[in-house]
């Protein structure tokens, strides 16, 4: 989690900025979230899929995509008046996976971006944050054509620890991926209380 005083014009003013993370597998529609819902430019840093590539990347699904991230994706979000969230979207593919660990430190939760036609392709990511105990939550990307599922259906499916929230969101729009924040924030708020509450106990 990240505190910071903005000093603006007219005085200081208080400002909480809160670090969360946007994962999941190739494709899935990370650099699109945090386009989506940025109120800045957001920085990118996504290079042309090349033939080497595509030998070690899986594209089944999503053969339309010409461009990945290779290092990550960074936007800024008011959530109301005084916090704010900074947006850090990881790499997808297993070669950029050492970046994981440096990105998440100091991060409050993480959005887990999943597409049910590759489930599979969200397990790491999943597990990457069951296993350091950083809260997430799964928003199901509802891609054009694809199969609908609901959420506990997707929770099931993913073995998810009970009280993890599924989300269904539209990537593309800024409504519902800010709806998905604010259910981050909240269940991660939760989570990070209940553990003060039990280190003091």
């Amino acid at each position: 989690m990240v505190s910071e005083h903005v000093h603006a014009t007219g005085g200081d003013t208080s400002l909480l900025a809160l670090k969360i993370l946007v994962a999941g597998g190739f494709g899935v529609g990370k650099t699109t979230l945090v386009g989506a819902v940025s109120e800045i430019k957001p920085l990118r840093t996504e290079e042309l899929l090349s033939e080497v590539g595509r030998s070690v990347d899986d594209t089944d699904g999503v053969d339309r995509k010409v461009t990945t991230t290779v290092a990550m994706d960074f936007g800024r979000i008011t959530i109301r008046s005084g916090l704010s969230l900074y947006l850090f979207g990881t790499p997808g593919q297993d070669r950029f996976w050492f970046l994981w660990d440096e990105l998440s430190q100091g991060a409050l939760g993480a959005v887990v971006l999943a597409d049910t036609r590759r489930l599979e392709d969200c397990f790491p990511a999943v597990d990457y944050f069951e296993h350091r105990h950083i809260p997430f939550v799964v928003a199901v990307n509802c891609f054009p054509g694809a199969r609908t599922y609901s959420a506990p259906e997707v929770a099931r499916a993913l073995d998810l620890d009970q009280g993890t929230p599924v989300v269904l969101c539209d990537a593309r729009d800024r409504a519902s991926g800010k709806e998905v924040l604010i259910r981050l924030v909240e269940y991660a708020g939760r989570v990070h209380t209940a553990r003060l509450l039990d280190s003091v106990s």
